[in-house]
């Protein structure tokens, strides 16, 4: 399997970290972590399991500065090389109906959820073009399905959406997917049971039995997949929505 370099925001916990113990350890990766989190980075870097494979870039991904940064630490780094970039950073907040939610709280969600990735693509992408690299987004199923109070987080996923189509008819030689992770037990999970019983109706209740019946995967289990598709995707799924479980993804891109 192909080595070589990968940025992965959102690395400090949840779907990201993940992400990072399954480049390093089942590709031999090199990651570099961006996080708002500089303590859960440094817990990364310190462990003896990524040896000298993890760098990081403490900062929030809403931030043009940081991502720059990250760029070019992977140039510096290494082979000098970048070979992909997994997109992992989102908020699910505001939970709230549009008439109860803020224009501010929004465009907040949208800077870190939606125009974050723009940028990111925009400054790794002359880096991505010479090694023909790939970029993962992780979506969600909420891009396509309607929760009541998460107009923020449905909308800007279904733009996210839009984001990997057009730059897989853009950039030719660059790789674009975007990866639905399904249901994971990550941190989102907590913020939806504890704040989402008010706004969310029926919805609230399908997330607390899931939660209740043990039934939230682990993270590891799409983090391989993303790990796996930013060193390896082929163009055939550039542009494309895939959930991270559908059985020919698995059959490709899974643990063998």
């Amino acid at each position: 399997m192909t080595a070589g370099t990968i940025i992965v925001t959102g690395a400090s916990r949840g779907i990201g970290r993940s992400t990072v113990y399954q480049a390093i350890q089942h590709f031999q990766c090199n990651v570099i972590g961006v996080a708002r989190s500089q303590d859960h980075l440094e817990s990364l870097a310190k462990d003896e399991d990524l040896k000298d494979r993890f760098k990081y870039v403490v900062g929030d991904v809403a931030d043009e500065k940081v991502f720059r940064q990250a760029v070019e630490l992977a140039k510096s780094s290494w082979s000098g090389e970048l070979h992909g970039l997994v997109l992992n950073a989102a908020v699910l907040e505001p939970i709230a109906p549009i008439a109860e939610s803020s224009d501010a709280d929004w465009k907040r969600l949208f800077d870190i959820n939606f125009f974050s990735l723009v940028t990111a693509a925009r400054i790794a992408l002359p880096a991505l073009r010479e090694t023909k690299g790939r970029i993962i987004i992780v979506g969600s199923n909420a891009s396509r399905v309607a929760i009541k109070g998460w107009g923020a987080y449905c909308t800007s996923k279904c733009a996210t959406n839009m984001l990997a189509e057009i730059l897989s008819i853009e950039e030719k030689d660059v790789v674009s997917v975007l990866v639905d992770p399904g249901v994971v037990d990550t941190a989102m999970q907590g913020v939806i049971r504890e704040q989402g019983a008010e706004s969310m109706g029926e919805f609230h209740n399908e997330f607390m039995i899931l939660h209740q019946q043990g039934l939230l995967k682990h993270a590891d289990a799409p983090a391989y997949i993303l790990a796996n598709m930013a060193l390896n995707a082929k163009p055939d799924i550039s542009g494309k929505y895939v959930p991270y479980d559908d059985p020919a993804i698995v059959s490709q891109y899974g643990k063998k």
